[in-house]
């Protein structure tokens, strides 16, 4: 198996009701995207959107030669270990670990360390896979 070209990762809660400030006092870190439903945030492209939804997302840099695992760890270790918060947030916001891998080739692959899923599944966090292959765009 050959290694995963390249991966993106992202941890966030989405939901009507969402406000981002709370989550941002209680996990202690800026997002790169904190709306309320209804709010205007811009992409990195420039886009001016209008959320359907209200988001509290923080995002990784993208890592070729593909490092989810580390990418994972990254963004966890830069945010509180409350538990009880994140749980909160999980159930009440559909928490979720995005994860973005992008394939070079037909046979590319990656692992996560027990402890990382360790780590997402004590949060109440579910890991979304995006698996875009050689057709696709970056």
């Amino acid at each position: 198996m050959g290694i995963l070209h390249k991966s993106a990762a992202t941890i966030g809660f989405y939901g009507d009701d969402l406000d981002p400030t709370e989550i941002t006092g209680a996990l202690g870190a800026e997002p790169t995207v904190g709306v309320r439903k209804g709010g205007v945030w811009k992409t990195k492209s420039g886009a001016v959107k209008t959320a359907v939804t209200g988001s509290w997302r923080i995002e990784a840099e993208y890592c070729e030669s593909g490092d989810l695992d580390g990418q994972i760890n990254g963004l966890l270790d830069g945010l509180s270990d409350d538990l009880v918060a994140w749980r909160s947030f999980s159930q009440r916001h559909r928490g979720r670990a995005f994860c973005g891998l992008f394939l070079d080739s037909g046979n590319e692959g990656l692992m996560l360390r027990s402890e990382t899923l360790l780590r997402v599944g004590e949060r109440g966090l579910l890991i979304d896979l995006d698996i875009y292959g050689l057709d696709q765009p970056d």
